[in-house]
């Protein structure tokens, strides 16, 4: 059978059994097509069956979280944890806690997650977990009352060596601490079973940056082939949450210029430049709307989600020379491409997972705008939580230099990883197919090693 008709098929399957899971649909598609030069150099994957086995999660666990909110009223939300892939280490992966948060979405992300791990070079398999539960209006108490519900149930199913969970969207310190404590008290054991956890108890120093930062790193090195460089750059970037104010952070070390942020209700435009102050004043202590920095910068324009362009969104349509995407799925359309490509924006940097829609990515490549896709180049976070853990097994503590010396030299050999495969087949600078056939090829080889397909 032509590889292509049975990838076809695969797809067919996957939307036979797993019906309104667009976004699971959307990575396994663009991750199998990638496959087709590997697949027609080298027959053994297609003899073992990797590709029906590598698209269908190892285990998925759903389960109701029962919690109590301050008035005393019982609450219902799901959780869920699904462990993709453990064919080159213990399952690795954020929890979500979004009122978004469905099956499918878990899915999408955990199989992301199983080729990002496998780019970093390090020995850590691919999951994903979460909750429709929303922290965003809740009191600490509610939170805590959650976590600790939700953690009852999932702690049967995670362990130091066997699935450690990460933070994620709505997942951030205090979660992850409330997270702990419940595993320790059910359990007894002080392990490194989280991360994301506070210095004072196993955390990594440089573990808030790391994605942000990495993502910069990536940028720089992709730039570097082209004889150019982030100096001077005007750079625009989507989010407000930790990947897009330490993408700024970094940027700024970089000499360029960020002018850009967004949340939920709008987004920045600054055009001197981000004030990174505010901006972590605003987010990270104060948990407020991005139009508090408006009124504390009247240089600044706002823009509300209900003034955005017709299936588009603002922060694309600032003139820039990079994009830094650092938000969530899908925020970057075919209207958005279209208006960057317009602007001259010379590269596209994903800091989120599988931000921009197949349609724009064609556009974009169409286009000769260079593209980095977040497997790649958001995968510094998920390297940064193993450094983590191999720090809780030796009972060691970095300082936060060694940690980001670190991080450099990873992004550093991620992106030749990816950009050497991208030779190795053919298709130079396309970093798509780079990173899809480089993390599919290490994690199928370990599968048939192991002989568990």
């Amino acid at each position: 059978m032509p590889v292509n008709q049975k990838i076809e098929d695969i797809l067919d399957y996957i939307q036979k059994c797993s019906p309104g899971q667009d976004e699971f649909y959307q990575a396994t598609q663009e991750v199998l097509q990638s496959l087709i030069p590997l697949l027609e150099q080298d027959n053994r994957y297609l003899e073992h069956n990797i590709l029906e086995s590598i698209v269908v999660p190892e285990r998925s666990i759903i389960f109701r979280v029962n919690w109590v909110d301050d008035a005393g009223k019982r609450r219902t939300n799901v959780g869920y944890r699904v462990q993709f892939s453990s064919a080159i280490g213990p399952y690795k992966g954020g929890l979500r806690f979004h009122p978004t948060v469905n099956l499918g979405i878990i899915k999408f992300l955990g199989f992301e997650q199983i080729f990002k791990n496998a780019l970093t070079g390090l020995q850590i398999g691919g999951a994903k977990g979460g909750s429709n539960f929303d922290p965003k209006g809740k009191s600490d108490n509610e939170v805590m009352r959650f976590c600790q519900a939700f953690m009852s149930e999932l702690y049967k199913h995670i362990g130091n060596k066997r699935d450690v969970p990460a933070g994620d969207i709505g997942v951030g310190a205090r979660e992850i601490g409330y997270l702990f404590g419940q595993y320790k008290k059910l359990t007894g054991e002080f392990e490194g079973v989280l991360t994301g956890k506070g210095l004072n108890w196993g955390g990594s120093r440089a573990r808030k940056e790391a994605t942000g930062y990495g993502s910069v790193y990536f940028a720089e090195n992709f730039l570097k082939v082209y004889e150019k460089d982030l100096q001077g750059r005007r750079c625009t970037v989507s989010g407000s949450g930790n990947v897009a104010i330490y993408t700024i952070e970094k940027l700024y070390a970089a000499g360029a210029v960020p002018i850009s942020c967004s949340d939920s209700k709008g987004t920045i435009y600054h055009e001197k430049g981000i004030d990174l102050a505010s901006l972590k004043a605003i987010k990270e202590i104060h948990h407020k709307s991005l139009e508090e920095y408006a009124s504390l910068h009247p240089d600044a324009v706002y823009t509300g989600v209900s003034h955005y362009p017709e299936n588009g969104h603002a922060v694309w349509h600032i003139p820039c020379d990079v994009a830094f995407p650092s938000a969530t799925q899908n925020e970057l359309t075919l209207v958005d491409a279209q208006k960057l490509v317009e602007n001259g924006c010379i590269l596209v940097n994903e800091g989120a997972n599988m931000p921009t829609t197949p349609d724009a990515l064609d556009y974009l490549r169409n286009n000769n705008v260079l593209f980095s896709p977040g497997k790649a180049a958001n995968s510094g976070g998920v390297a940064t939580s193993q450094l983590e853990m191999s720090q809780n097994a030796s009972m060691s503590n970095w300082s936060f230099e060694e940690v980001d010396i670190k991080l450099r030299t990873i992004m550093q050999n991620v992106f030749k990883t990816v950009y050497d495969t991208s030779i190795e087949f053919d298709c130079e600078g396309d970093l798509v197919k780079g990173a899809n056939i480089a993390g599919f090829r290490k994690v199928a080889d370990s599968m048939i090693d192991q002989g568990s397909v």
